[in-house]
């Protein structure tokens, strides 16, 4: 029997070995007078040496005492070659392979490797190993990133998930790595860490793992199959707008529940190329926002708990699947915007919790790193690694899936280390206070990496406190988000909207407020999710009164909002007044779309839509100058006027909107301008289901002083409803 590296073959057998490739593969002799080759296969019963690209026999292995170890040698040779593995198993089966440790890493180029692309370089990635000029073995290079484990092995369908048989090897970066020839697209893998205690943990799911299955395995897939062939190079390569002057109304969808099958099975990717792309274009939306799609194991956290911030969710098919769908809202000129996950992570043992025996990426201490509210783990944004591996995250959805907005979820709770916490419950920052300036400069890389290297991105934050700066540039001292969500405004009108009409006149401050901080960010008004769940109720079951009443109301909110400065979110099924809260495990109530008030809502969400689209006046949403309050006081008749205004202000309109189910059919009303003014909206008209009260069209203004202005009308005001005046010129 040769002499071999005893130590590091103990350590193999043993399965917590870091440097394979010092005792196995082919190794020059203890006496240097040769070659020798160590092969370590516990289920093998015999192995043969054959040349790699013919059948001849180099040697036949001798089995060692250990069980499982094989060695061979050339005592007279001194130039290494590569050998193919024939190993013929106890059940007399004879299966060949390409021993990985003969190709140590020093064979291959580095991957790309900087922290806005390490998804480039760590994972499962394709590769070939050259043998020759004319030979090269493909298969698969795995990385993985475990600086506290004693030892990791890949373990797959390549192996029988038998952690003994693929060790990795570490240079010391803390990244472990293994190629494995013959390991191809589709096929299931996973990390077996052993801890410094001596532990092996529960298998890993790769946390750059661009494909991961559902229960009960988990196992994260080989993913090579890039098949899709964009086709929205018009949209990728478009001029880029400042998109502060554009119109933007955002469906928010969770695709799960949109609309679903006879048995209820979600439609695919796929399906849904087919049917949501042109419902959208119809609706007149310019984004959708997809719920998270990042792989995620519990069907009731809706993608919010993701392990798996690299892959696709298999629930509705695979990663081309969805670059498919992608690229049809594209090409029917709709942007897509996905949430995204970077505040917290749940602790399921597949994940990345105490990952490799240690907390490499969640805050030690649970007093910094455990979300109470959610019962998961925080990132660690003091981590290097960390913080790369979520910008590379960030840059891999904009890059190879052609993403165009980042919501980055739970802003605030980034922010505060207090978030959700009582006195003594958390951990003040150096100064004493309770912001994390961790997570505070991981946010402002990440928008300075997106913005820099992607201009036609953006990035939105749902954050509802008074953080200053939100959607300020990092070189202004903001956090650099492109938009905020406004939550201020959606709580205080939807309490509003819900009080009875009789009492609204004490409440009028909760409407106008808005505007006193509407201009501090870039915001976004949001209907989201959140809003129609939980006993929350749908949109519909909010408003108050009668059957009639109940859909006036919305229909005047929905006017409000859109006449308000701000880029515009709704949830799916607002739309149409879905009837009951939203639940992810059933389709939206399609079918109330046969009743006239529903039929109605969802006439009425098109056309503002289009109306919004169209109107350049309410283009204009993050400055001052394009919002000027007519009346905000008349707290005794709920109403609002206000005037809003194109870019050059050579375009305006007049929005009024009456919150009582009192018309008004001599209201008058102060103007900017002298001349004529046309209503272009009235969601009291007929075909929305409304009293249909106002007649007039067309108002020609007197010179009658009327709220600070010389000019006025007398305006037609219809019963819970909106309306929108466009000034069209001088009087004929």
């Amino acid at each position: 029997m040769p002499t071999i590296k005893n130590a590091l073959i103990n350590d193999v057998i043993h399965t917590h070995c870091s440097d394979p490739f010092g005792c196995l593969g082919l190794q020059v002799s203890a006496d240097k007078k040769g070659l020798q080759l160590s092969v370590w296969q516990p289920a093998a019963a015999s192995i043969t040496v054959l040349a790699i690209a013919s059948d001849k026999v180099l040697a036949t292995m001798t089995a060692s005492p250990n069980k499982g170890l094989f060695t061979a040698e050339w005592p007279d040779c001194h130039t290494p070659f590569h050998y193919r593995l024939a190993i013929t198993y106890s059940d007399g089966n004879t299966h060949t392979l390409v021993d990985p440790y003969q190709f140590s890493d020093a064979t291959f180029t580095d991957p790309e490797h900087h922290q806005a692309s390490l998804y480039k370089s760590q994972g499962a990635i394709k590769t070939d190993a050259v043998v020759n000029e004319t030979l090269s073995i493909q298969g698969t290079r795995f990385a993985v990133y475990a600086p506290a484990a004693r030892s990791v092995s890949v373990v797959g369908d390549f192996n029988g998930w038998d952690g003994r048989t693929h060790p990795m090897s570490s240079n010391g970066d803390g990244i472990w790595r293994l190629f494995v020839p013959d390991v191809q697209h589709g096929t299931r893998y996973k990390f077996e860490i052993r801890a410094r205690s001596g532990d092996v943990l529960p298998h890993r799911t790769d946390p750059y793992a661009q494909r991961i299955e559902q229960y009960p395995s988990f196992a994260s897939v080989t993913c090579f199959d890039h098949k899709h062939q964009w086709q929205d190079n018009d949209w990728v390569t478009r001029p880029i707008v400042d998109l502060y002057e554009h119109p933007m109304s955002i469906y928010e969808l969770h695709l799960g529940s949109w609309r679903r099958k006879e048995d209820n099975q979600p439609l695919s990717y796929l399906e849904l190329i087919d049917e949501l792309v042109p419902y959208v274009k119809e609706m007149g939306y310019t984004h959708v926002e997809l719920l998270p799609i990042t792989e995620y194991p519990f069907d009731g956290s809706w993608g919010y708990q993701p392990v798996g911030l690299y892959a696709v969710t298999s629930r509705f098919g695979t990663p081309e699947d969805f670059k498919a769908l992608v690229d049809a809202l594209h090409r029917a000129n709709i942007g897509v915007i996905m949430d995204w996950v970077p505040a917290h992570f749940p602790a399921d043992s597949h994940g990345l919790a105490n990952f490799d025996g240690s907390k490499q990426y969640e805050y030690p201490d649970p007093k910094k790193g455990w979300h109470p509210e959610w019962n998961s783990l925080i990132y660690d944004f003091g981590k290097e690694h960390v913080v790369n591996y979520l910008i590379s995250n960030a840059v891999y959805w904009l890059e190879e899936f052609h993403i165009d907005g980042l919501r980055v979820d739970a802003v605030a709770s980034m922010l505060y280390l207090d978030y959700s916490r009582e006195d003594g419950e958390w951990i003040p920052n150096k100064d004493g206070g309770n912001h994390n300036y961790e997570a505070i400069d991981f946010l402002r890389r990440l928008n300075e990496t997106v913005y820099l290297n992607h201009p036609r991105c953006f990035t939105v934050a749902e954050e509802s406190t008074a953080f200053p700066g939100v959607s300020k540039p990092t070189y202004m001292n903001g956090l650099g988000f492109g938009f905020k969500w406004n939550m201020g405004w959606m709580n205080d009108s939807l309490a509003y909207m819900q009080k009875d009409p009789l009492y609204r006149q004490h409440h009028q401050g909760d409407l106008s407020f808005s505007m006193v901080y509407a201009f501090d960010e870039q915001f976004v008004l949001p209907i989201s999710h959140d809003e129609v769940v939980h006993g929350k109720g749908s949109m519909i079951t909010k408003m108050p009164g009668d059957t009639w009443q109940k859909f006036a109301n919305l229909r005047a909110f929905s006017a409000y909002m859109y006449f308000h400065p701000g880029k515009k979110l709704n949830f799916m099924g607002n739309e149409f007044a879905q009837g009951q809260e939203w639940s992810h495990e059933r389709s939206l109530d399609w079918h109330l779309l046969e009743i006239d008030f529903h039929k109605a809502q969802h006439a009425l969400s098109k056309d503002l839509n289009h109306l919004y689209q169209n109107e350049a006046s309410l283009h204009l949403d993050h400055a001052p100058q394009s919002f000027e309050w007519i009346s905000h006081d008349d707290s005794a008749n709920s109403i609002l006027a206000f005037a809003r205004y194109s870019k050059s202000r050579d375009a305006h309109s007049l929005a009024v909107i009456n919150f009582t189910p009192m018309p008004h059919g001599q209201y008058r009303i102060g103007v900017p301008n002298a001349g004529r003014y046309q209503v272009v909206m009235d969601t009291d008209a007929s075909q929305y289901t409304g009293s249909g009260f106002a007649t007039q069209t067309t108002y020609e203004t007197q010179a009658i002083g009327s709220h600070g202005r010389t000019h006025s009308i007398e305006l037609q005001v219809p019963p819970l409803a909106g309306l929108l005046l466009r000034w069209i010129g001088d009087a004929i």
